[in-house]
């Protein structure tokens, strides 16, 4: 399969800049993933659409300030965006200018507050750092760091809040679960109170989520791996909705892929905690999720690819050329998409 199959032309001013003010009022296309059938509601009406039975999950990971500008010893600026936790003090960065901090160059941000060193560099030109600090190093963060918003949004987010979900707990993301955004606690209690179980995984997402498909044959793709967990009361959860009869929900892809990373061939969810890799699309068989929702997706992307997966190549790229027509709003701040 190309990566050329998952093309389609999105007009520059349907990428959102900014969130809605109210997070549940952004549209929500609704599309039937067997006959493709496209209906088009709010996102305050999703409880509507939920049936008793039904279990949503959701990522509950959240986005640290993992932007942090520091000087190099020759006075010169560098940029450092944080991509995952290696332990021992050590994160594989982003680094601008890359060429400009080889292994041993030296970092320092908040007037010494924070160090760090470069001490090796990956294959894909992605920096390891080792930092040194005194303290908590995710209270530095919050003093020194800036929120990482996606490359496509270029104004200045007011309230750094907007870019977490209303449920995020647990810090670690270098960008937000977006499909949970939409979420607000009143709309999640009105969910409950209609017999729908709600339950929570983790994982915490890199800025390899916006690494571009180089390979025209998308199975060349090497797919960046995250961490993420699965707790004990959510598998059990999500087994007993299936046995029940209800449908597992997945809030966003995130949640998708941890669910199917610890989904066996039998289709039971098992408890646990790791590192995955799992790259989904077209001829992938679901194990445990039944039906999806998310936000409108990049051109050619591993995402467009997940949702192509789920509903069909052809029914996704439909529902993506109507929602062109109909000037939905596209990307992180954008509106959503229940697939089922």
């Amino acid at each position: 399969m190309k990566k050329s199959d998952f093309a389609y032309d999105l007009p520059q001013e349907l990428i959102a800049q900014t969130p809605l003010e109210q997070r549940d009022a952004s549209r929500l296309m609704c599309l039937d993933k067997t006959t493709g059938e496209i209906r088009h509601r709010i996102f305050r009406e999703l409880p509507e659409l939920l049936r008793e039975g039904d279990c949503l999950v959701m990522n509950d990971s959240r986005v640290i300030p993992a932007r942090l500008f520091g000087t190099r010893p020759t006075g010169g600026s560098v940029e450092v965006v944080l991509l995952r936790d290696l332990g021992g003090g050590e994160w594989e960065c982003l680094t601008r200018p890359g060429r400009k901090t080889p292994p041993g160059t030296e970092i320092t941000f908040g007037g010494g507050e924070l160090t760090a060193v470069v001490t090796r560099a990956e294959a894909d030109g992605n920096k390891v750092l080792r930092f040194r600090y005194e303290g908590i190093f995710l209270e530095i963060l919050e003093k020194l760091g800036q929120m990482p918003l996606p490359p496509y949004i270029k104004e200045k987010l007011e309230d750094p809040e907007r870019y977490q979900t209303v449920y995020a707990r647990d810090p670690g993301s270098a960008a937000a679960p977006t499909a949970g955004l939409h979420f607000t606690r009143e709309l999640l209690d009105e969910i409950e109170s209609r017999g729908v179980k709600t339950c929570r995984v983790t994982l915490h997402v890199g800025l390899g989520t916006f690494r571009p498909v180089k390979e025209e044959n998308i199975e060349d793709h090497p797919m960046h791996s995250e961490f993420c967990i699965v707790p004990e009361e959510t598998a059990e959860t999500v087994n007993r909705t299936h046995a029940e009869g209800g449908r597992v929900i997945a809030v966003g892809t995130t949640s998708c892929r941890t669910l199917e990373s610890f989904a066996g061939s039998d289709g039971i969810l098992r408890a646990g905690s790791g590192w995955t890799d799992i790259f989904i699309y077209p001829g992938y068989r679901f194990r445990t999720v039944d039906a999806l929702i998310t936000n409108f997706h990049l051109p050619e992307s591993t995402l467009i690819m997940l949702v192509s997966a789920l509903a069909g190549r052809e029914n996704i790229l439909n529902a993506y050329r109507r929602a062109v027509e109909l000037r939905y709003r596209f990307f992180s701040f954008g509106d959503a998409m229940f697939i089922a």
